[in-house]
């Protein structure tokens, strides 16, 4: 998982960008790499086209580090956003030719999954934790409080809260050609 940073990192790592500063690119993309991967991935099938995405989000942050506002939200999610919307483009290119209603249909799994597996890697440990316990090792609630060593009501409470972040995954329609991510 990426991981967070806080707000004046962002800030120096955008500054330190736009003064041209190879080993600050460097440090980003080892940072977030995996995520732009990982996002990428869930959209697109073909490994040279993910690493085509990969490339394109980092020379963007490199060529234009004053896109991203430290402001309007975390490196993270701007690094994020990024992958999917060039990813997204990548699928329009490659499938260009194919019926509109089933182009949309691909784009719209695609970029749900995607934003699915970004809300798990931000969403609080505590909620990752006890989605992933009780999704893949079954434990049912009483289970899950236990193995947490907390009550049950906040075992249900994680639990809810989690599956509320992750239904979010869906609601976002996918956006049209030159709109961002």
């Amino acid at each position: 998982m990426a991981h967070e940073t806080p707000r004046h990192w962002d800030h120096s790592m955008r500054r330190r960008l736009q003064e041209g500063e190879t080993a600050a690119l460097a440090e980003l993309y080892d940072r977030f790499a995996s995520l732009a991967h990982g996002i990428a991935q869930r959209v697109l099938d073909d490994d040279e086209a993910v690493a085509r995405v990969v490339t394109e989000v980092f020379a963007r942050a490199w060529q234009a580090p004053g896109e991203f506002d430290a402001d309007e939200g975390p490196l993270r999610s701007w690094i994020a956003a990024e992958a999917h919307r060039q990813a997204v483009r990548q699928v329009r290119l490659e499938h260009g030719g194919a019926p509109p209603e089933e182009l949309a249909g691909k784009l719209r799994a695609a970029s749900t999954a995607a934003r699915a597996d970004y809300i798990v890697t931000a969403m609080p440990a505590p909620l990752r934790e006890a989605l992933a316990l009780a999704r893949f090792q079954r434990l049912d609630l009483r289970q899950l409080a236990g193995r947490l060593g907390i009550t049950e009501p906040e075992a249900a409470r994680r639990l809810r809260l989690g599956l509320q972040l992750l239904s979010s995954a869906a609601r976002y329609p996918v956006e049209e050609e030159g709109t961002a991510a």
